[in-house]
């Protein structure tokens, strides 16, 4: 017979990150449609299909110095000197070169036919006409075959595929589609996401003066952080303020934001007191599961639908929403994007710190690194201190019930990782 109260729910287990997050990717589906965009404004953009190279890349060998084309048998000994046959810049073609000359070359240029090494402008001395047309140049130290000539197709081959579908572009990858004549590329389409702060105690900075706050209010800082994420992610974000504590606010609120938004993002509102109305609106209107996460910082989060609207719950507390958002939200909204690498970024490290007491939840740590090559610990781990995220360049990834010392590796995720 249970022991629990008559009247009394059963709190349901605690779920592991790992499960929260297959359940959360899952439910992203198939994403959310392509659309094509200059190659310029792609930086951030999933790619939606692979970059196949329609040409060679070079498309011929062609000189990776300012110097002299030769062939090697012709200049075997220190010191030969050889007249230059003719002057080849960068864009144009040269003639084969004659046997016992050299051609004037420069950075970029095609290699005459006949032509098999490069000497760099400073193993040479240019010497006096003395008869030919472009001179005559002193070969100071002989050259190896093939020395400083780029090869035709040595970066990129025709037909191959230099950019895979579902890789998330970065200003590299954009230098690389142009270099083989990209000059749009297909994308996942932005997520359009609404963002909304529930809690009558919430100010916003501008608006109430600090000498003004009523007991009890707080600044929503939140909101700020979680703007700036979503954006980070190429978010396209409908940011619909703070929303009254009460239902029928939090009814309208949602209501007007599935229609238009393919993701809802809420910070507070998701446990279960009288005050947090999240759960029973969103019920109202479609389907919610609240999960208790086996995490800390964070453990309310809520996933559901309402009509074609995903909506994510996050906690209030400020560093339990922003942790929620970087392990929950972020690898989400990726996938949405169609991305193809979600895991975690995580260093090997040594800690320069004793952790002797571990929680029963899986727990992250606000750590940086120091210049012995080590990781210190931000003294206070509460989920409100903010501060920790900001003196912090990452988080200690500890399994449940683990403790460790000085001198113990851990794994490190560093925030740069995250916030890219």
């Amino acid at each position: 017979m249970s022991d629990r109260p008559s009247g009394t729910r059963a709190r349901p287990p605690l779920m592991s990150l790992d499960e929260a997050l297959a359940r959360l990717l899952e439910s992203a589906g198939a994403g959310l449609g392509s659309e094509r965009v200059s190659t310029f404004e792609a930086d951030g953009r999933v790619l939606a299909q692979d970059v196949v190279s329609p040409l060679t890349v070079p498309p011929a060998d062609n000189s990776a110095m300012d110097g002299y084309a030769v062939r090697v048998a012709d200049c075997v000994k220190p010191g030969t000197v050889l007249p230059v046959s003719q002057r080849v810049p960068a864009g144009t073609v040269g003639s084969a070169l004659v046997a016992g000359t050299a051609a004037r070359i420069f950075t970029g240029a095609q290699v005459p036919e006949g032509a098999d090494a490069i000497v760099m402008q400073e193993d040479t001395t240019a010497l006096d006409a003395d008869g030919e047309a472009f001179g005559r140049v002193r070969i100071e130290l002989p050259p190896a075959p093939g020395r400083w000539i780029r090869r035709a197709g040595e970066d990129v081959a025709l037909g191959d595929v230099v950019l895979k579908r579902g890789e998330r572009l970065t200003p590299q990858a954009l230098g690389l589609a142009a270099s083989v004549g990209m000059d749009a590329l297909e994308v996942s389409r932005r997520p359009r996401v609404a963002l909304l702060s529930t809690g009558d105690e919430l100010a916003m900075p501008g608006e109430v003066a600090p000498q003004d706050m009523k007991p009890g209010a707080i600044y929503n800082s939140n909101r700020f952080f979680m703007r700036a994420l979503l954006r980070r992610l190429g978010c396209e974000v409908n940011d619909l303020g703070i929303v009254a504590d009460t239902r029928e606010a939090t009814i309208e609120a949602l209501r007007r934001a599935a229609e238009s938004n393919d993701v809802i993002v809420t910070t507070g509102g998701v446990s279960v007191g009288e005050e947090d109305h999240i759960r029973a609106a969103v019920q109202a209107l479609g389907s919610l599961d609240l999960w208790s996460v086996a995490m800390k910082p964070g453990k309310p989060f809520a996933h559901g639908r309402i009509g074609n609207a995903h909506i994510t719950g996050l906690p209030g507390n400020p560093v339990s929403s922003f942790m929620t958002f970087l392990l929950l939200v972020r690898p989400f909204l990726l996938k949405l994007q169609g991305a193809s690498n979600l895991a975690l970024p995580t260093i090997a490290m040594r800690a320069n710190f004793d952790w002797p007491r571990p929680d029963r939840r899986r727990e992250f740590l606000r750590a940086r690194r120091n210049d012995q090559g080590g990781l210190d610990l931000f003294p206070n781990q509460s989920s409100g201190v903010l501060t920790s995220t900001v003196w912090a360049d990452g988080v200690i990834d500890t399994p449940a019930g683990h403790a460790f010392g000085v001198g113990d590796d851990v794994q490190f995720i560093p925030f740069a990782a995250l916030l890219a």
